[in-house]
């Protein structure tokens, strides 16, 4: 035993190995020398030590000489190593930043790393860059200069906070029969057929499908969510002009809510979303019934995930429509199949944002009341209702 270093422990650091060692990710090195110490304290010599572990004598050595010549968290441990000069010089570096952010070059959509690579060759001194380090640099400052994000920035102003607010309120009122709350939007969907018949699925074989495909057109799908119950509805049609959004809403009020006294219809801003929808459709005094019956409730612009049946929209492309479907009648008959599932089901949308939460979560967005000779002046806004 190596006299000059003996590794003597207190009772609260065999503690701290014993629980090191009894479980959790550490690095195989940090356990080899909490192993060598807990060896040490209790009498073992280097040799056997260094057998038991499976470590060189010199490890041994290093680890005891390190404890005693330090602490605990010290024999653990590992010096930082020097390693090799950094290739770029701090203005270099700022250099190499400023380039990722600026715009890539003439017939390029971005910036690669061996485009940073040589377009900083030619900036400084350097004869070559390699493009780990050029990597190396740009991840320490959280750049990915071959990366886009796309986002819609809504304008948030007193109409969009009635807007949505109204819709919330919508959401948040007891069931009444006599008065649903039913949200509407549409989908696109391209139709695809098989050029060849896709190959089975057998123990051992995934199904097989050819890369080749035929175009067969496309369709829309009009999707209707009741926001109290268990209903939803998908009707699928060749396009979606006035003419179809006319139809939907006389289908909704006659076939599916006949004995409703008011709709109240949450839907987004398109054009064709409107009264003047029914009234280029059919006769005044036909449209005039239907919307006596009906009542228009618009999201905010760019705010679509107001809209409940969005989240429908994306579990009925999840479940239904993640496949090539070849055309029309075989999208009714998918489209019901599953509609006729998920109504049976039970399966509900759980919406969780109110008015109470939008209002403390984007309370810095909300307008602001102007005052004038120190009285406050509030801002009327409306909801257009029909």
């Amino acid at each position: 035993m190596n006299v000059r270093y003996r590794v003597e422990l207190t009772q609260y650091e065999r503690n701290q190995l014993e629980v090191l060692l009894s479980g959790g990710k550490n690095p195989a090195r940090r356990l080899k020398r909490a192993q060598i110490l807990l060896a040490a304290d209790a009498g073992v010599s280097d040799e056997d030590i260094a057998t038991s572990v499976g470590a060189g004598g010199s490890t041994v050595y290093r680890t005891k000489r390190r404890f005693v010549e330090g602490n605990l968290e010290r024999a653990l441990s590992e010096d930082p190593r020097p390693g090799a000069k950094r290739k770029l010089t701090v203005k270099e570096e700022a250099l190499l930043v400023a380039t990722a952010c600026s715009s890539p070059p003439g017939g390029r959509a971005r910036w690669t790393l061996e485009l940073l690579a040589d377009a900083l060759v030619k900036l400084t001194t350097h004869e070559s860059l390699s493009r780990e380090t050029v990597r190396r640099r740009l991840a320490e400052n959280d750049l990915k200069p071959w990366r886009k994000d796309m986002w819609c920035i809504p304008q948030v102003d007193a109409d969009y906070v009635a807007r949505m607010e109204d819709v919330l309120d919508l959401y948040a009122e007891a069931p009444d029969p006599k008065r649903p709350v039913v949200c509407f939007d549409e989908s696109p969907i391209q139709l695809i057929g098989e050029v060849r018949q896709p190959i089975p699925a057998k123990p051992g074989q995934i199904e097989r499908y050819d890369c080749e495909y035929r175009r067969n057109g496309t369709a829309n799908l009009f999707v209707f969510l009741d926001v109290h119950r268990s209903w939803r509805k998908v009707k699928v049609t060749e396009r979606r002009a006035a003419e179809d959004f006319a139809a939907c809403m006389r289908e909704l009020a006659d076939v599916h809510y006949p004995e409703a006294e008011r709709i109240r219809v949450v839907l987004d801003n398109l054009s064709t979303h409107s009264a003047g929808a029914l009234y280029q459709t059919f006769p005044a005094c036909e449209a005039r019934r239907v919307l006596r019956r009906l009542e228009f409730h618009f999201v905010p612009k760019h705010a679509s995930w107001l809209n409940m049946v969005e989240i429908e929209i994306g579990v009925l492309a999840t479940q239904c429509l993640d496949r090539r479907i070849e055309g029309r009648k075989q999208l009714a008959a998918e489209t019901a199949f599953w509609e006729q599932q998920r109504n049976a089901a039970g399966a509900r949308i759980k919406w969780m944002f109110t008015t109470e939460k939008a209002r403390v979560k984007m309370g810095r967005a909300y307008p602001r009341l102007k005052s004038t000779s120190g009285q406050r002046e509030r801002v009327k806004t409306s909801v257009p209702r029909y």
